[in-house]
């Protein structure tokens, strides 16, 4: 089959990446040790503490978010050490299966797949510890794989209400660049993070913002390591900060990319992510109303700026509409992780995205019910463009963002 026009991105990631990435990242093979490209380089990762919002030091590596997991705990966490997971999703028990591997003994918070982490459970877990065995909790900030947001000021809240020492390590590979992520202001004394969502890059670089009590931890503590160890990875030369040859086609790529959240501004950035995400949600609340179609994430609140998950029936062949958006559509969706497999779509709503591109992901959605006989309350559309009309930055008289 021939195919015209762009084919549509709404995974959860990875994302769309942008024409000023692409070409900025298309350039021959250059001297990593040259003065211009050092100093791209440095710029690029310490402009990355903008975007966490943290005044502690920055880490790059080369490496997908799977490997920053496994940084946080070398640098962190000795063998045999305890950390406490939060575990309410595919990706957190991503996190805790790599700290299994490591050596550390797991404490589990074991949640509802459907609601966000109790921070009260939290709490609990750690008031048990009256021997400050965990020296970490691990908490997924978005988790893709249910569309769910976690409150990460309500976590750190716990573990100050019970006296607890753990240091608060964050995963924010899909809040990063997509939603409000005040690192130093929540407390947080980690947050890890990917090149692959909302930077708005190709996969391949992983990224690791270190607080103050992580650093001083990570200065005695930890376990051996070598290629992860951040300790290393200071110096003058572009060659220590990546332990090796530094990717210098992706540290141009990161540069225009955060020179492109900068010109929007990254509160205006999350604006626009909250307003897309609203617009999805709008469509998906009026296809439920028959009944077949249905928010996965059950609580309003709990529902993520990033991706907005959708479970059917299996009757309805959740991998089939999947399939027939992508290749007769060119509208790729996310689908269902374990244990949801075959019963979920997820409409990824992260990265270089605008209000047209989310319409059409839509409609073509909406196409496919109708094809494969989903009921579905029609309308979904019409619905994402009334919470879009009603949004004041789409407003009259209220000036783009030009």
């Amino acid at each position: 089959m021939i195919r015209r026009g762009r084919a549509f991105v709404q995974l959860p990631g990875p994302t769309n990446i942008p024409e000023r990435v692409l070409r900025a990242m298309s350039r021959p093979a250059t001297d990593f040790a040259a003065p211009d490209f050092v100093a791209l380089a440095r710029s690029a990762i310490d402009d990355l503490r903008r975007v966490f919002a943290t005044e502690g030091e920055v880490f790059a590596f080369v490496s997908l978010g799977h490997g920053v997991w496994e940084a946080a705990l070398a640098n962190l966490v000795a063998p045999g050490e305890a950390v406490l997971v939060a575990e309410a999703g595919r990706f957190a028990r991503g996190w805790r299966i790599v700290a299994e591997a490591v050596g550390a003994e797991v404490v589990r918070v074991e949640g509802d797949l459907r609601r966000a982490v109790d921070p009260s459970a939290v709490a609990e877990a750690l008031a048990a510890d009256r021997e400050r065995r965990i020296r970490a909790v691990l908490v997924v900030h978005i988790e893709t794989s249910t569309g769910i947001v976690n409150d990460i000021p309500a976590i750190r809240r716990a573990i100050d209400e019970v006296g607890h020492p753990a240091l608060l390590l964050v995963d924010a590979v899909a809040s990063l660049a997509v939603c409000e992520l005040p690192m130093d202001r929540w407390g947080v004394d980690l947050a890890l993070a990917a090149s692959q969502k909302g930077l708005m890059m190709p996969p391949g670089l992983g990224f690791v913002a270190v607080g103050p009590r992580a650093a001083a931890r990570a200065e005695t503590g930890g376990a051996p390591r070598r290629y992860w160890d951040w300790r290393i990875r200071r110096g003058p030369d572009s060659y220590e900060w990546f332990y090796g040859t530094p990717p210098v086609q992706a540290m141009y790529g990161l540069r225009e990319a955060l020179d492109m959240l900068f010109e929007e501004g990254l509160e205006r950035v999350h604006a626009r992510h909250r307003r897309l995400a609203a617009a999805v949600r709008a469509a998906v609340a009026r296809w439920s109303e028959a009944g077949t179609v249905a928010f996965h994430a059950l609580e309003p609140g709990e529902r993520c700026d990033a991706v907005t998950a959708l479970r059917l029936p299996p009757e309805a062949r959740a991998d089939e509409i999947r399939a027939f958006c992508r290749d007769r559509l060119s509208v790729a969706f996310g689908g269902g992780l374990p244990p949801f497999e075959g019963r979920m779509i997820r409409i990824g709503h992260l990265g270089d995205l605008n209000e047209p591109m989310i319409l059409g992901a839509l409609a073509a959605l909406e196409l496919a019910f109708v094809r494969f006989g989903v009921p579905h309350a029609p309308g979904g559309v019409e619905a994402a463009i009334a919470s879009l009309v009603a949004d004041r930055e789409l407003s009259p008289g209220v000036p783009d963002a030009s």
